[in-house]
């Protein structure tokens, strides 16, 4: 007998080449095995709305929803099978828990330390500003002369007049 993950793998190649009987076969034999499957839960519901059985994919939808009710993706598949079944406005309710889902994810603090295996993964962070010390007196400015006097000269050095 194939491990799980392998008969897992195998209906996620058939549900992939449109062969959904088969992967709803091979994921009901994986959820009689093992009904905590997650994977297989969420998937059925999506093989089954994929052959156009509505009511039975919304069912194993909630099934999933059971399973983990703050994830994501089983909102946004129970929005989808909901919109496909006609019902708009609890399709509607599940995209709303589908952005919210998303928006809880969001919310942790970002963690600061990086496990090595992940660290060429990082994004680059800002360098830390180098300090420097600002000079006591700032050097000339030539670009700011000094306004001219009235002769058109430069009032602090007198042979620049024109006469």
């Amino acid at each position: 007998m194939a491990a799980l993950q392998e008969r897992y793998d195998d209906a996620m190649f058939a549900f992939s080449q449109g062969d959904y009987p088969h992967s709803i076969d091979a994921l009901r034999a994986i959820l009689a095995e093992d009904p905590q499957h997650f994977d297989a839960q969420l998937s059925i519901g999506m093989a089954l709305y994929r052959q156009g059985d509505f009511a039975t994919a919304i069912a194993e939808g909630h099934k999933a929803e059971q399973l983990r009710p703050h994830e994501q993706l089983v909102h946004t598949n129970l929005s989808l099978f909901y919109m496909k079944s006609g019902d708009k406005q609890t399709a509607e309710h599940h995209g709303l828990q589908a952005r919210i889902a998303s928006w809880r994810g969001n919310m942790d603090k970002p963690v600061a330390d990086v496990p090595a295996a992940d660290a060429e993964l990082k994004m680059a962070g800002a360098a830390a500003p180098q300090p420097f010390k600002l000079p006591e007196k700032f050097p000339d400015m030539p670009w700011k002369k000094k306004k001219p006097d009235a002769h058109g000269g430069d009032a602090a050095n007198p042979s620049t007049s024109h006469h």
